[in-house]
């Protein structure tokens, strides 16, 4: 990995740009709606261009941001093999109301897998990184999430219930299977959360590779599991958006699938509609 990029160049890129372009805007700056019915503010632009224009210097590799047009986003993952995939504000709706649960999430993407990984909270300065094969970190200390399985019906869920099929979501309203369930809203810092073992399941209806590039490696560099809803992993290679689950350890994962399963068969069907974006 070395000797594709500076690592501690990239690190320091990352957390500069949240400490000094995003923690003094927030809940100061305005946001607009999207055409996708997501909140764009001047933050999302300035570190986007940030991290563009750095990334792209410090390694030489191409970067696709969720801020680049769809157009911009096909054509760089069609025609390259290696890449960076990043959303340079996480939880934009969170950042313009001064919730402080917002990140910089940035992946390498190589043929497809992606091989380094690095969420920044800069309202916690929580920094989550990993690379493919040794393992995940929080604040350079390695990352077990194995030792906080609990039984499903123990545990905590991550739900996003307005992207959920409209039955599974009143399903899991009414009686869920876990012990209590929340929703924080900012998708890359949620796995993180389960990497860290502050929660245990993670649910959501439709992530893009931007969402869940980075914070799924970390996760599974830490021992837990992610997925979309049939079981495989999702594709990085192709722009399109996903429903995944991500659970702490094996067990809890089977134990969810197989929950899944069952009110597919019976509740509800993939080809369900989802709701808008936040």
């Amino acid at each position: 990995m070395k000797d594709l990029f500076n690592i501690d160049a990239v690190s320091l890129l990352i957390k500069s740009t949240g400490q000094n372009e995003l923690l003094p805007r927030a809940m100061r700056v305005n946001s607009e709606k999207k055409a996708d019915g997501s909140w764009l503010t001047e933050a999302d632009t300035i570190a986007h261009e940030i991290l563009t224009n750095s990334l792209q210097e410090i390694s030489g590799f191409p970067v696709l941001s969720e801020e680049a047009s769809i157009e911009e986003q096909n054509k760089l993952m069609q025609s390259e093999d290696i890449w960076w995939c990043v959303d340079p504000l996480d939880g934009s709706s969170n950042f313009a109301a001064g919730i402080p649960y917002y990140a910089i999430s940035v992946a390498l993407v190589v043929k497809g897998d992606v091989e380094f990984a690095a969420v920044y909270d800069s309202s916690a300065d929580e920094f989550f990184t990993a690379v493919r094969g040794q393992g995940a970190s929080l604040n350079g200390r390695s990352l077990d999430c194995r030792q906080y399985q609990r039984p499903l019906a123990d545990a905590i869920g991550l739900i996003d219930f307005k992207r959920l099929p409209e039955t599974l979501a009143s399903a899991l309203a009414a009686k869920p299977p876990w012990a209590s369930q929340r929703s924080f809203g900012a998708s890359a810092l949620d796995w993180c959360q389960l990497a860290a073992g502050r929660c245990h399941i993670y649910l959501h209806g439709k992530q893009m590779p931007w969402d869940y590039a980075a914070g799924k490696l970390i996760l599974t560099e830490a021992g837990g599991i992610g997925s979309d809803w049939q079981g495989e992993p999702p594709v990085v290679k192709n722009n399109q958006s996903v429903r995944v689950l991500a659970t702490v350890s094996e067990y809890s994962y089977r134990e969810c699938l197989t929950f899944l399963s069952r009110l597919d068969n019976n509740n509800f069907t993939n080809t369900e509609p989802l709701s808008a974006a936040v």
